[in-house]
């Protein structure tokens, strides 16, 4: 049993193998807090029926309620089993960038970002910016933003791609219809256990002042960081704390998750469901289309799964597209890392 390693001596000696099997404690706590929460909810349910069939309809309005709540815990329970990569049950960190399209563009990378924060706010997950660069009239250019909560990545993987959207542009004063991209980068937020090795003098780092929204401070000191890795060309930028040297530790905690991937890059087998192959952010790529005009359709090109309520999915109902695609990843046997 894993609980009785926690109980050997010299076992917290080890600090990475110690907290790898705490990791696993609480993912397998987590699934069996789960279920017994299905369980619970399952013996309230045959209670209700058995007062309704007796004539007591007053119990007709919280059955039906605990009926809906039952399907969903098990609907998000059988989406949850089918996360087993290695990186699964980390916190995620993503970035959306615009396409070519200027305005259009802009506007779609923070309509996505809107649809991204609703769904993790619908999961209870928390959002720490990183990063926002403004687009220079509207929307944002990029954002890289970390997602803190239980299975994040594995969720997010899915994600991962180019996001097209159609429609009649608000910013076109004759009404024609417009065809924008952005793109969704994702990577687990690593832990301490996973080591990776980085030169001091291969970076450069640049400080400069910050050009987004935020207090005074922000925007009058030179807090924001740009850490570039001389030998991979990787380059990131935090710009949304306060201090310098708060921007330069996350900027630092990206860095190492980007380089980790592209570590893993070098083997193939393992990238597929880290990372994926890199694709240009227009027509031909995208791995899921949202039109708003001439009709209203989400279709998601890797699985072939349709919603007609884009209002919904742009409030943040992506999970059956996330589940859909999980499903797709298990049939072809691609979801371990």
């Amino acid at each position: 049993m894993l609980e009785e390693k926690t109980t050997q001596e010299g076992f917290w000696n080890d600090r990475r193998g110690s907290e790898k099997i705490i990791k696993e404690i609480n993912e397998i706590k987590s699934l069996f807090s789960t279920l017994e929460i299905i369980e619970n909810l399952y013996d309230e349910i045959r209670i209700l029926v058995d007062f309704y069939d007796s004539g007591e309809t007053e119990f007709e309005e919280e059955l039906d309620t605990k009926h809906k709540t039952l399907k969903k815990t098990v609907a998000d329970f059988e989406i949850r089993l089918l996360l087993d990569g290695t990186y699964d049950f980390n916190n995620a960190i993503v970035t959306i960038h615009s396409g070519a399209g200027g305005i259009e563009s802009c506007d779609w990378a923070e309509m996505l970002f809107r649809m991204y924060s609703r769904w993790c706010n619908d999961k209870r997950y928390q959002i720490e910016i990183l990063d926002n660069q403004p687009g220079d009239e509207a929307g944002i250019k990029s954002i890289t933003f970390l997602v803190k909560g239980e299975n994040a990545f594995g969720y997010l993987k899915c994600e991962k791609g180019v996001h097209r959207l159609v429609r009649i542009s608000p910013f076109d004063a004759n009404k024609r219809r417009h065809t924008s991209f952005a793109s969704f980068e994702i990577v687990p937020e690593l832990d301490d256990e996973v080591e990776v090795i980085i030169n001091p003098g291969d970076l450069r780092i640049d400080v400069y002042r910050s050009s987004g929204a935020g207090g005074q401070h922000v925007n009058t000191t030179d807090s924001a960081v740009r850490i570039t890795h001389l030998p991979t060309k990787t380059v990131v930028t935090c710009q949304n704390e306060r201090s310098q040297i708060q921007n330069r530790e996350s900027a630092m905690k990206v860095l190492k998750s980007r380089l980790f991937e592209l570590e893993l890059k070098k083997k193939a087998a393992e990238i597929n469901e880290i990372k994926g192959e890199s694709s240009e952010i227009g027509w031909g790529s995208q791995i899921r289309s949202y039109v708003f005009q001439p009709y209203t359709l989400v279709k998601d090109h890797r699985t072939g799964a349709e919603s007609g309520n884009i209002n919904g999915v742009m409030d943040g109902n992506i999970d059956d597209f996330i589940s859909t695609y999980l499903k797709h990843l298990k049939n072809r046997g691609e979801n371990n890392e």
